[in-house]
């Protein structure tokens, strides 16, 4: 099972979200909208997306209030989509941590090369040069491809869900790394989801079942008893 970027549009504007949408749905992106900056917090929260498309000039409040929202529980990439133009609207939104802005109009192509490019730059920050290159991590018989967002076992598809590859994939960008049960259950499932490990454990244990050839002795991902999981370093 192939599982698509997944792509956050907050725009009020129904004709360029609605462009935007046919654009990214017909390049293989998984879209969500909303209308409105509360709107755009909430879906952010509970899908977690891989990158967030975002208005300045929202209905409820000011796209840079979205941004320090965000910014205050996760490094989603955030390409802001604004017909300011001013430099120091720019400037203020970048400072707030956005990472890219595109000021409208603007092409097909030019909002694919930038979607394209946060993707990757997101993938990069926290793996090494090599993975970063390659887009794969590799360890023994398992291999996590990001392009692909699959990860295979022997060379066969291991078929996880959509949590399960975001679970095995951050664990992969910090090979060798204890990630903590709070900071996986964050950063997968938003600052609203559960608090309760149970549903990481539950996931864990699919995870193991799939990769590894003996779920009691894993040799991929080790954990960290109350603290949290910890992926081998690659090779």
């Amino acid at each position: 099972m192939t599982v698509k970027p997944k792509i956050l549009i907050i725009e009020d504007e129904p004709n360029i979200a609605s462009f935007m949408s046919t654009i990214l749905a017909s390049n293989s992106f998984t879209v969500l909208r909303a209308s409105n900056g509360a709107g755009g917090l909430m879906l952010a929260s509970s899908h977690c997306p891989d990158v967030i498309l975002l208005d300045l000039g929202l209905p409820d409040m000011d796209g840079k209030e979205v941004i320090r929202g965000i910014r205050q529980w996760s490094q989603i990439p955030i390409i802001v989509v604004s017909a300011r133009s001013q430099e120091y609207d720019k400037v203020e939104a970048l400072d707030l941590g956005a990472d890219d802005y595109v000021t409208k109009p603007f092409g097909t192509s030019e909002l694919l090369a930038r979607v394209r490019t946060a993707l990757r730059h997101a993938r990069s920050v926290t793996i090494d040069a090599t993975v970063a290159q390659t887009g794969r991590f590799t360890a023994g018989e398992l291999t996590v491809d990001f392009d692909k967002r699959r990860a295979y076992i022997r060379g066969e598809d291991a078929h996880l869900t959509q949590n399960e590859f975001r679970i095995v994939a951050l664990l992969a960008r910090h090979a060798g790394r204890v990630l903590t049960y709070d900071m996986l259950l964050r950063t997968v499932w938003g600052p609203n989801g559960s608090s309760d490990n149970q549903i990481l454990r539950v996931n864990m244990a699919n995870i193991r079942r799939k990769i590894e050839a003996n779920p009691g002795e894993p040799k991929y991902i080790f954990t960290e008893m109350g603290v949290g999981y910890r992926m081998v370093e690659g090779d």
